[in-house]
This record gives C-alpha cells, structure tokens and sequence, in this order.
C-alpha cells in the first residue's frame, strides 16, 4: 500500500530500460518503493537495470513483456499480481520511429501506432483491471506532447501519443471512484537515447525531471502532469493557432 504521502511500496514498470521509467523508480526507492517489477523483452539491457536498481536496496524482478504482443499481456502482467498488490503501474514503453522514413515505408509507420497506442491500450487495460480488483493504485501513462497538436516534422508519432492521451483521460474517467488513479505525464523534448542525435527543442528537460514531476504528481493525485510545468501555457497557445499559421512555425 502507499504511505501516508501517497508514494508506493510497490512498482511495476511496463518498458523496464525506459530512461524515464528508471529513474522514476530510482527517485522513488530512495523515498519509500521496496518492490520492482521492470517488464521489458528480455535482453542484458534489462537485466543491467534490474541490478542497478537492486543495488539501491529494492527487491527488483523482471518479466518478458511485448508491446507488441497484445495476446500475451494478460498472462504476463497476471504473473505480476500474482505475487502480490501493485500500487503503481507506469506505462514508459514507446518508440520514436523515423518520420521520413516512415512515411515511405506505411508498415514502419504502423509499428509507431501499434507500439505507443495498441499495445498501451491493451496493457493499459489489463493493469486497470488488476489495480481495480486490488482496490487502489496509480496507473501513470507516459504521454507526450507532440500528441497536442500535429506536427509536419512527427505527426506519425504524434497521432500515437495523441491517440495514447486521449485513451488514458477516458480510462481514468471510466475509474473514477474505484479506487484506482490515473495519471498522464506529457512531457517536452526529453535528453534521452531516443532523442540523441535530434535537434533540441526548446524547453528540454531530463529524465531526472520528469521523475521529480511523476513523484510530486503521485503525492497529490493530480490528473495530469506537464513537464516542464510551463509547457501547458505553450500548448495551450499553440493549440489556437490557425493552422495556415501553425504550418508555417519553426516547431
């Protein structure tokens, strides 16, 4: 169960060498977490971070977990229940893709929308499912937000996380009342291996930050998270801009 100050004992992270997701679960060992779960395909990358993180003092075991196998989510995160409640569940998987590349090859791009949308719609409910027989928990969603508004230089990933945003509020609307929180997490431009090599946007943030900004979020239960918190204003400009003019803007 969670503390007083609403942070967990228990951890479950689905994309467990997440750069976000690990040092959410560091900042929160350090504070109260004592069990992790890190799903992720198996690989040495994920066995790496489980030793990481157990070296911090937690008991860390990991799961196969596939995104992209949608059949194989209920039998991989049963397991997890199985062995006891999970007070926080953070969905960090997703892939960036390679916009110009993926949109000459429509299979590419479809690999985006399977992984950040159908494979988080599916894992996503089946973790609601679990928090909501248990009877408390947080299911933390890392949305983003290039899923505010179209972009030219991303809208395949956009429409992704568009798509993931939109599925997290209806779903922590459909919860209300049960017990169960839902928190969406949109970050900016984070420094991370996926975005190595990118341009940096403006108002760049850390991995580090986002994890502060998921741990005050769990403590107050708030809805939904923007990281930086200046972020919100700007899209929220952004989203009235007329599109003729948005077209034609440096973002």
């Amino acid at each position: 169960m969670k503390d007083a100050f609403g942070l967990p004992q228990s951890l479950l992270v689905l994309g467990g060498t997440s750069e976000i997701a690990l040092a959410t679960a560091r900042r929160l060992i350090a504070r109260r977490t004592r069990t992790v779960w890190l799903a992720g395909r198996p690989s040495p990358a994920l066995e790496r971070a489980a030793r990481d993180l157990g070296a911090l003092g937690a008991d860390v075991r990991t799961v196969a977990f596939d995104a992209l196998d949608a059949e194989s989510h209920e039998t991989a995160l049963g397991k997890v229940f199985a062995e006891g409640d999970i007070d926080v569940v953070l969905l960090a998987f997703g892939v960036l893709g390679d916009q110009a590349h993926d949109e000459r090859e429509p299979l590419a791009a479809a690999r985006v929308a399977q992984t950040n949308y159908t494979g988080a719609v599916s894992s996503g409910l089946v973790a609601a499912r679990a928090l909501q027989a248990q009877g408390h928990g947080s299911l933390v969603v890392l949305s983003s937000v290039a899923g505010e508004r179209a972009r030219r230089a991303n809208f395949i990933y956009g429409s992704s996380k568009a798509g993931l945003d939109a599925f997290a509020q209806g779903l922590g609307d459909a919860l209300h009342g049960t017990g169960v929180h839902v928190m969406v997490v949109r970050p900016g431009f984070v420094r991370t291996r996926m975005t190595a090599g990118l341009p940096e946007a403006p108002l760049a943030t850390t991995p580090e930050a986002v994890a502060t900004a998921i741990e005050a979020g769990l403590r107050r239960r708030a809805e939904t998270v923007w990281v930086p918190g200046v972020l919100r204003v700007v899209m929220s400009a952004l989203r009235h801009v007329p599109r003729g003019v948005f077209r034609r803007l440096p973002v």
